[in-house]
């Protein structure tokens, strides 16, 4: 999920990649659509075995797919483009749900969830942990943003991503997002999740450089299966991840068998490209479709708004120079 970019031509072991238009590659679009159906699904559903499914491996999925796609690059200006890009596009959809939230609450007679200006002010500029309700998933981005950069830096010291050097980082990573996991879920822009994101991002980016055997996945079969229906689902956000290194393992497999299928033939594969395409419009604005809605819609409704609204809004923001720099990164 990266505001719409072309991603470089990467494929799975054993596997050869098909490029879309501009360059894409087919197979990446189609699983981000599959990843972001199970984000808005697991929003929609808020209790019970689908959550609970959903939420073993639906946020995890993003990083690893973000690590998988990444390619060193140089330090300094890579962290100037992520910082000025998606900041200036996590300022503009964070603007867009505020003046949103202002307007819809104020005619239907509710207070909006930042009432007391300029006081809340500071709350707003906290982001991750204060940001709840329609802003719920804004903690994403930030935390995306930061841990690609902390990762891109130590790709350019240590760029061997199979070497040990990287084994000690990604376990010491695991350490502390455990660590502070259980101690807060206290979040300034999403920061808590960061060290947990950076190694999913050298989980996703060693998956690129390794062979599955077709032994192997029977057994990442078995460990989907435990994660989507037996292990302690997963809330990056709060700094929960289950069951140490088991759930976030599962989360992996599961995410392998995602990037698997989408690799496939699949019926309304193109209709799952374009969500994939559209996904981090949808992954910013389904929460407000759903979270103004609820009252008066059923859930089948909610899903298929939650998607088609953001989506249509990136087709509309696709189509203009200056809506394509302020929300989709470009």
């Amino acid at each position: 999920m990266h505001g719409g970019r072309a991603e470089p031509k990467v494929a799975p072991s054993g596997a050869t990649a098909t490029s879309g238009a501009h360059g894409r590659i087919a197979w990446i679009d189609v699983a981000r659509g599959i990843g972001i159906i199970a984000v808005v699904v697991g929003h929609v559903w808020t209790r019970g075995a689908v959550r609970d499914a959903v939420y073993s491996f639906h946020m995890p999925f993003f990083f690893l797919l973000s690590g998988y796609l990444f390619s060193p690059k140089p330090p300094g200006a890579f962290a100037r483009r992520q910082i000025t890009g998606q900041g200036l596009s996590y300022l503009a959809f964070l603007m867009l749900v505020l003046s949103a939230d202002l307007l819809i609450e104020g005619m239907r007679g509710h207070r909006p969830i930042f009432h007391n200006w300029p006081g809340d002010m500071w709350r707003v500029a906290f982001g991750g942990s204060e940001l709840r309700g329609p802003f719920t998933v804004f903690w994403f981005v930030p935390c995306l943003v930061a841990a690609r950069i902390a990762f891109n830096g130590v790709t350019a010291r240590f760029p061997n991503l199979l070497g040990w050097e990287w084994r000690l980082f990604t376990g010491a990573s695991l350490i502390v997002a455990y660590r502070i996991g259980a101690g807060t879920d206290v979040s300034p822009l999403g920061l808590l999740t960061a060290p947990m994101a950076f190694a999913l991002l050298w989980m996703g980016a060693a998956l690129r450089r390794v062979v599955i055997q077709p032994w192997m996945w029977g057994a990442v079969v078995l460990l989907a299966v435990a994660g989507l229906f037996l292990l302690p689902t997963i809330n990056m956000k709060a700094g929960d991840y289950g069951w140490p290194v088991m759930s976030i393992a599962a989360a992996v497999a599961t995410s392998l068998l995602i990037f698997r299928t989408a690799r496939m033939p699949l019926p309304g594969a193109r209709v799952l490209s374009a969500l994939g395409s559209a996904s981090l419009v949808i992954m910013y604005l389904h929460v407000p479709v759903i979270h103004y809605l609820s009252p008066y819609l059923g859930k089948g409704w909610l899903l298929v708004l939650a998607l088609g609204v953001p989506a249509a809004a990136y087709y509309l923001f696709n189509a203009f120079a200056v809506t394509r720099r302020l929300f989709l990164a470009q």
